[in-house]
């Protein structure tokens, strides 16, 4: 049975509430006035009826002229009264709630954020999206429809049943011989829902991720002339969660009318029994037309309850999802407190071992020296292992065993900020966000100039078309940079990382996607880029690291090869092979 199975069947988890209602606290006094109107609410309420019993047996009945029109007077403020409590209680509430997601949503984003790749490698984005967004919305009705809306109508209830037996104790519970049938509809009502409701949020979160996978897929979907089969599973997804919310709808249809039945029963009763006290002047007129208001009062709280608990039942769950994600440990430990005033770049692998799933070994026993300033070139197959140490240098991911040194300290001794502030990445595919080329480039660092970014794009070349596009700097990319050939958008990461200024310069097959003219262009530039910067390039072209002055040849996580170009060619070895295929295919 799944986490979400054994909440469903929990009344409410009271840790999962307190770490909830834990946001709360920097809105204490907001929260004291909500409980104040609360309380006021159950309190305002129940007088209506009470004052019209005595308008009708004193005021009326007596011909009482003047003392008619000062309770009519007194009626008249207490609904005015009443509307406004029941207007800051409505407010304060929703604000309140408001705020308290902004805070947990804030904090939701700021812990993804921290989460490291391993976590994005196993979880759907859809999602963390429904746990980003609409998981968030539904807390928001635990704070405006859920806790403080059933407490104010519980209050109500036991103060509307003191007045019903202060009143006249017989007629109450006569009035009150019907609940029993309605708890129980109740019960079973709310219990119906509640596994309706948990079915509902399944569906949207599998709906978040199909839509979200195949959207930002689609050009796979339509290469591969898969869209009827695409659609078929979508229409499938979208069934189930249509067949859920029929199911609620039907729990409603047949529980109010039901209620309506047994709240009708109750005034019947009433009736029955009233006409006959008053008959026999047992029982005043007021009371009994009071007893009717009371049971309309009372019955309507209790109906509200049911929808009120299942809205409480359902941010618990979407609390519990969203706590579960908060209390992931799978975050980069930033335990380091070294951030120098420079970095000479100088990178040292001593033995390191590293996994993404228990045994499986990526990289094995690998040991490497980077002196400062220097070029060390990484060659190999698919999967052998290549970016996966550019993935640990930067932290991404963390090492099973060995020892990774940045001029001689431990990476883990440095700050993460520190850390990769001096490191930048080029890679072969280029993520831009649909913003402005300015914005792309410098993510909206305040510190980084525009005088800096012109500069940056002179010296790789990328200055001449971006001016030329409507509105240059200030030209909007559009979603992944969709507007823009492979190699602008390359051309645009070279100068991004650039204007940061790193010690240390990464290039993950940057160039392997670019036309051979573009790739031509942005060598120049690579060579002024790495120029007095520690540089390792992840290479699919061996032409484009010839220079090097160190090439490492990897093969299934383990180090086959390493020496110069001429080097490695002249050992006729594993590299000289992989320079002969290469040479042969630019020949054929």
């Amino acid at each position: 049975m799944n986490q979400e199975a054994i909440q469903a069947k929990k009344i409410i988890d009271s840790k999962v509430l307190k770490k909830l209602f834990a946001f709360a606290k920097p809105y204490l006094y907001q929260f004291w006035i909500l409980v104040f109107l609360t309380v006021s609410m159950a309190a305002i309420v129940p007088l209506r009826p009470y004052i019209i019993r005595i308008i009708i047996d004193n005021q009326i009945a007596l011909g009482d002229y003047e003392g008619l029109i000062y309770m009519i007077v007194l009626l008249l403020g207490l609904l005015l009264l009443q509307s406004i409590v029941q207007y800051l209680h409505t407010f304060l509430s929703g604000v309140l709630g408001q705020y308290v997601i902004k805070d947990i949503r804030i904090k939701l984003f700021r812990h993804v954020q921290s989460l490291r790749l391993k976590f994005f490698d196993q979880t759907p984005i859809g999602r963390l999206v429904t746990r980003n967004v609409s998981d968030i919305e539904t807390l928001a009705e635990v704070f405006s429809q859920g806790v403080a809306a059933i407490i104010g109508d519980l209050l109500q209830l036991l103060v509307i049943f003191g007045f019903m037996l202060y009143i006249d104790w017989e007629l109450a519970l006569i009035s009150l011989s019907t609940l029993p049938v309605l708890i129980l509809a109740t019960y079973i009502f709310k219990e119906r829902v509640k596994v309706s409701f948990n079915t509902v949020r399944t569906a949207v979160s599998n709906l978040n991720t199909f839509v979200q996978e195949h959207i930002t897929g689609m050009n796979i979907v339509q290469i591969f002339n898969s869209e009827s089969t695409e659609l078929k599973k979508f229409k499938e997804i979208n069934k189930e969660h249509r067949m859920a919310n029929i199911k609620s709808v039907m729990y409603y249809s047949i529980y109010f009318p039901v209620a309506e039945i047994v709240q009708a029963s109750g005034i019947g009763l009433v009736v029955w029994f009233g006409a006959g006290g008053v008959i026999q002047e047992r029982i005043e007129v007021g009371v009994l037309i009071a007893f009717i208001m009371y049971i309309q009062m009372f019955f309507r709280p209790i109906r509200m309850i049911a929808d009120r608990f299942n809205t409480l039942q359902m941010g618990i769950v979407c609390a519990t999802r969203i706590m579960d994600l908060l209390d992931n440990k799978e975050t980069t430990s930033n335990i380091g407190i070294l951030a120098l005033e420079a970095l000479k770049g100088a990178v040292k692998f001593e033995q390191v071992w590293f996994a993404y799933n228990e045994e499986d070994w990526i990289l094995k026993n690998i040991s490497f020296e980077v002196k400062s300033g220097k070029t060390l070139a990484l060659v190999g197959a698919t999967g052998a292992g290549k970016s996966s140490i550019v993935n640990l240098l930067n932290r991404f991911y963390e090492i099973n065993k060995g020892h990774i040194y940045l001029d001689g300290q431990e990476i883990e001794n440095y700050e993460l900020s520190f850390l990769r502030k001096n490191i930048a990445v080029v890679l072969q595919d280029v993520f831009l966000f649909s913003d402005s080329i300015f914005n792309n480039i410098t993510l909206k660092n305040p510190k980084i100039s525009r005088e800096q970014v012109y500069q940056a794009a002179d010296l790789v070349g990328a200055s001449t078309f971006i001016e030329r596009l409507p509105g240059g700097y200030d030209y909007d990319v559009m979603e992944r940079g969709a507007t823009l050939s492979v190699g602008q958008r390359q051309l645009i990461s070279f100068v991004r990382a650039l204007v940061y200024d790193p010690k240390i310069i990464i290039l993950d097959e940057a160039t392997s996607s670019v036309d051979s003219d573009t790739e031509f262009l942005i060598q120049g530039a690579i060579s002024k880029l790495m120029k007095g910067r520690t540089a390792i390039v992840v290479a699919h072209r061996l032409s484009t690291i010839q220079n090097a002055d160190n090439i490492m040849v990897l093969d299934r996580g383990e180090i086959k090869e390493q020496g110069t170009h001429d080097d490695l060619l002249s050992r006729e070895g594993y590299y000289a092979k992989l320079h002969e295929m290469q040479f042969k295919e630019v020949i054929l």
